[in-house]
Parts: structure tokens; C-alpha cells; sequence
């Protein structure tokens, strides 16, 4: 109990290389892919076919202390959190500079899940991908998507690809032409693309405006879809 509590927290994940994951239909799909499971726990017998023998069952008081959900949905799982995979240069690679939000980041992932985003690359201070919010978000496209955590600086010098980054200023992405790889950045929810990155921005995009000139700015994970459909498109 004390262990998984301790989960909860980014320090204690990466401590003991464990992450949650709650939900039956999120727990299938983890369990499904490549990831090592450690544990399961249910309050309810659930469908042995679903989740098998490895299920430990335990009180419904038990699963809501382990839960990070205010109504916990009968399954917790915890897995072993993989080693990242290289990236490679053969397709377009999302790279986030601290984006901060647990919504954002899960609806991020999942977008690459969708737009088939094999690598998505983040700095130290972007938020941890197995925080219990982001878990929710992704609906299982986490174990689908190669997420690492480097030096943004130092993976963007080295890499041999047109670097494109997201601003509220710069050319239209609908008069941009694409081509078939590259990188994108996304930045900070509140700052954007820092100074030090920026730096890196061989061109610069932006999503044109047509509405309202009050509105301030789009949702980060809601410019990364319309970037991404732009790029499929090309």
C-alpha cells in the first residue's frame, strides 16, 4: 500500500521504475503491449479472460487509498516503466519545450498514437508522462508512442532534420510547404518556445487566425493537432 501510494509522485516512479495505471479498459491495454506488469488489484471480480489469474483482489477502502481518482473504477494496475528507444530520423518528430499540463500532455500522446508520431521527444522540466493524469488522457496510446526526456539544446543540435517551431507570429502553415520529415516544436502553455530553443527554429509556423483578433491563443494540445493534420495532409 505504502509502495504504491508513493507512485503517486514523479520522485517514487522513477525511484523504483513503477507507474499506475486505473481503469479496466487502460489496464487491457497496457497489458496488451510490451510493457512488464508488476501488479494488479480489482475490488470486484472482474472477467478472468480480460486481465487473467494475475489479479489480486482487495476491499473497495483499499483500491480508493491506492486511487488518485476521487471515484476509483475497480481495476489499478502498476507496470515497469520501459527503457526508451532511440530516435530515429525517418518520420516527422514532436518535441516539447515544458509543456506543464497533465491534460495536455495525455491528449499530446494520444494525438501522436493518432497521426502515427513514432518518437515524441521532451524537455527535463515537460511534465512526467506517467503522472496519473496524463495516464488518464492518453487512453492507452502511451504504450504506443516512444516518449524521452533529454537536453532539448543538445538532441537539436545533433539532429539531421528541418527544424520547424510553433508561434503566434510566423508563416502560415496552409502557405508552408511540408516536407515528408522534420521536426516540430511545441512550446510552454504560458511562455511558448523559450529563448534558448528558439534558437534552433530553422523556420517558423503559425496557425492563420480568422475569428476574433481577442482571442488570445490556441491550447497547446489543440495547435498540435491542427500542425499535425498539416503535416499528414502534405
Amino acid at each position: 500500500m505504502k509502495l504504491i501510494k508513493s507512485l503517486h509522485q514523479k520522485k517514487y516512479r522513477t525511484q523504483h521504475g513503477l507507474f499506475i495505471v486505473e481503469g479496466i479498459k487502460a489496464v487491457e491495454e497496457v497489458l496488451n503491449s510490451d510493457f512488464k506488469v508488476h501488479k494488479i488489484f480489482a475490488s470486484t471480480p472482474i472477467a478472468s479472460n480480460v486481465l487473467t489469474d494475475m489479479v489480486t483482489l482487495i476491499s473497495a477502502r483499499e483500491l480508493a487509498q491506492m486511487s488518485s481518482l476521487t471515484n476509483p473504477n475497480g481495476v489499478l494496475g502498476v507496470f515497469h516503466i520501459p527503457e526508451p528507444k532511440k530516435v530515429v530520423s525517418s518520420d516527422w518528430i514532436l518535441v516539447l519545450d515544458d509543456v506543464q499540463d497533465p491534460g495536455n500532455m495525455g491528449t499530446i500522446i494520444r494525438l501522436c498514437d493518432w497521426f502515427g508520431i513514432q518518437h515524441l521527444v521532451c524537455s527535463e522540466h515537460t511534465v512526467d508522462c506517467y503522472n496519473p493524469k496524463v495516464l488518464q488522457a492518453t487512453m492507452g496510446s502511451i504504450t504506443r508512442v516512444n516518449i524521452v526526456y533529454l537536453d532539448l539544446a543538445e538532441f537539436l543540435q545533433s539532429v539531421q532534420l528541418p527544424i520547424y517551431g510553433s508561434f503566434m507570429s510566423g508563416t502560415s502553415i496552409s502557405q508552408t510547404k511540408l516536407p515528408e520529415k522534420g521536426v516540430l516544436i511545441m512550446g510552454n502553455e504560458g511562455k511558448g518556445i523559450s529563448g534558448r530553443i528558439k534558437e534552433f527554429c530553422e523556420h517558423t509556423i503559425a496557425i492563420p487566425q480568422y475569428g476574433s483578433k481577442t482571442a488570445e491563443s490556441l491550447n497547446v494540445a489543440t495547435a498540435t493537432s491542427i500542425l499535425l493534420n498539416e503535416i499528414r495532409r502534405e
